[in-house]
């Protein structure tokens, strides 16, 4: 599972360099962060358990952050 955070690290790490490739700075940096926080909480040795619970409290938070700017920010035409 450890193999498994340094693998989304890794595709994080590309989608960052698309990114800044097609000057979207902001979004590169958010995906820059995360590709180092899954690269560090891969070399951590967690239980399996603690892993899968990480991973969920992410895509919760995930999911709720994508929610909130594309029904309040993406779409206010002001």
């Amino acid at each position: 599972m450890a193999r498994m955070y340094r693998v989304l690290g890794f595709l994080c790490l590309l989608i960052a360099l698309m990114a800044f490739a097609g000057h979207k700075i902001e979004f590169s940096i958010l995906f820059f962060a995360q590709a180092v926080a899954f690269v560090f909480l891969g070399y951590l040795r967690f239980t399996e358990r603690t892993y899968i619970v990480m991973f969920w409290g992410y895509m919760i938070i995930a999911f709720v952050g994508f929610s909130y700017w594309s029904v309040f920010e993406y779409s206010n035409p002001f």
